[in-house]
Order: C-alpha cells, then sequence, then structure tokens
C-alpha cells in the first residue's frame, strides 16, 4: 500500500508536454487541470470544444485540437504525440443507450492501440509514459487477483451486456500484452479507480497494487479530483513513475480503503 498526503512533497519533477484524450470528461479536466497547475504544456483532443471551461481557452499552456481521436490518419496522429512526454486517456462511453450500445463500441481499445502505435512510429530517442484510466471491475492477469465465484459471475454477465466493459478490459489488455514491460519506445500504467465520486479538493488517498475489497459487492470510493492527481503525479514525478509502471494500481480515497473479508 502507497499512501499519499497533501504533506508528500513531489521531486524530481520536469517540464512536460501532455497529451490527453478523455480531456473533457468528469475525470480527464481534473487531469488537465492538475498538470495546467503545476505549469505543464498540455495537448487535448476534444470534438465540442464549447463544453470546456473558459479559463482553458486563454491558458497559453494549453493547445486544443478540436477533433475526433479516431479520425485521424497515422501520420497525423505520430504528429501530435511526437513532442509529447506522456499520453493519458481518461476516455469513456458516455452512459446512454448510443454511448453504451452504439458504435465505437471499441472507443479506448481503438485509442490506446493507434496512440502507442503513433509513439512507436516516430522511434524517438527517449520513451514515452502512457497512462490509461481502467477500472476495478477489471482484473490484472499478470499478478494473482483472487475473486468469488459470485463476481466472476457478476463480470460474465456483463461482459454480455455492456460492451465498455469489454472495452477497459481489452485496453488494459493492450497495454500488458501487446506494449508489455520492455518495450523500447512506451511504458505504461493502467489506474484503477473504484466508485467515482465529486469532491471539491484533493484529499488523502491510496494506493495498492490490487483490489482489497470487491469492486462489485463491496466497492470503494475514490475522488475525480484525485485520480487527476494521482494520473498527474504519476506523469511528473519520476520516483511515483518508477514504482508503478508497467502495473494496474488501485486507487482509494483513504476512508474507502478497507480490507476485503
Amino acid at each position: 500500500m502507497y499512501r499519499i498526503t497533501q504533506s508528500i512533497v513531489q521531486s524530481k519533477k520536469i517540464n512536460m508536454t501532455v497529451l490527453i484524450v478523455g480531456a473533457s470528461g468528469a475525470t480527464g479536466s481534473q487531469l488537465v487541470e492538475q498538470l495546467l497547475i503545476q505549469k505543464h504544456k498540455v495537448k487535448v483532443i476534444v470534438r465540442s470544444p464549447q463544453k470546456l471551461p473558459a479559463s482553458w481557452k486563454t491558458n497559453d499552456n494549453l493547445q486544443i485540437i478540436t477533433a475526433s481521436l479516431l479520425d485521424f490518419s497515422d501520420t497525423e496522429m505520430s504528429e501530435i504525440v511526437r513532442d509529447c512526454n506522456a499520453v493519458a486517456s481518461c476516455l469513456g462511453h458516455n452512459l446512454t443507450w448510443k454511448g453504451v450500445y452504439g458504435q465505437p463500441r471499441k472507443l479506448v481499445t481503438d485509442a490506446t492501440r493507434r496512440l502507442c502505435n503513433a509513439i512507436k512510429f516516430n522511434s524517438l530517442q527517449r520513451s514515452t509514459k502512457f497512462v490509461l484510466m481502467n477500472t476495478t471491475g477489471n482484473r490484472n492477469h499478470d499478478v494473482y487477483e483472487p475473486i468469488s465465484f459470485a463476481q466472476k459471475f457478476v463480470i460474465a454477465l456483463l461482459r454480455l451486456l455492456l460492451p465498455p466493459h469489454v472495452d477497459n478490459e481489452k485496453a488494459a489488455d493492450y497495454l500488458r500484452i501487446q506494449i508489455g514491460q520492455n518495450n523500447s519506445f512506451i511504458e505504461w500504467v493502467a489506474v484503477r479507480p473504484d466508485g467515482l465520486i465529486d469532491e471539491e479538493e484533493v484529499s488523502d488517498y491510496e494506493i495498492h497494487p490490487s483490489p482489497t475489497r470487491s469492486a462489485i459487492f463491496n466497492a470503494g470510493k475514490v475522488s475525480r479530483i484525485n485520480v487527476g492527481h494521482f494520473m498527474a503525479s504519476l506523469i511528473t514525478d519520476n520516483d511515483l513513475w518508477t514504482k508503478w509502471k508497467g502495473q494496474m494500481p488501485v486507487i482509494y480515497s483513504e476512508s474507502s480503503s478497507t480490507l476485503l473479508k
């Protein structure tokens, strides 16, 4: 378990350029804000810039690219990521009938694959960090994460009934299997928040290698601003990145982190 409190002072930070997809979402916007607070350069790809905060549109450290991510050509995608030290995906499916069952059903997976391919195409001398927002409902099959038969049954139903759940699983699997642990161009972390809630300020939170409670029957809570703070910290703090790279850490707000019985 790794505990993050507001008394921790992060070190060894450098100025970064970060591409964020899913930046207009409830969690993605928190990640953008955390990076802008730290004066990093941020690029966002959004379809509807009119929904973005007015302060973003006048911030010299923020570049807004208006487009649908999957509409870019491979060449265009590689140019967008070329100067980026990190790429973060906070993409998700809208909780509407069209968002859940319409196209693109593999939004998160396809975006992850295409962004990683663009990074690899550039063949830079340095590696690029890739941070994927995932879910505690998805197990990390690189490590032993036992769950009950009842939870296995519910997860099987989710795979049948909810395409976004399968999309989240396959996006993480792409990083685990296709990118792996020893890629020359990409290092990755898949962040797994539990039940997301809205709060105004960053609070103390805990990071675990695996869930400490059932994501289905005993879910915890974590604020979106805490998730954004942790993702930003991963990107900008090399010590924190070294601790979690190639893993799928689980984040809980401190008050909700209790051991699974």
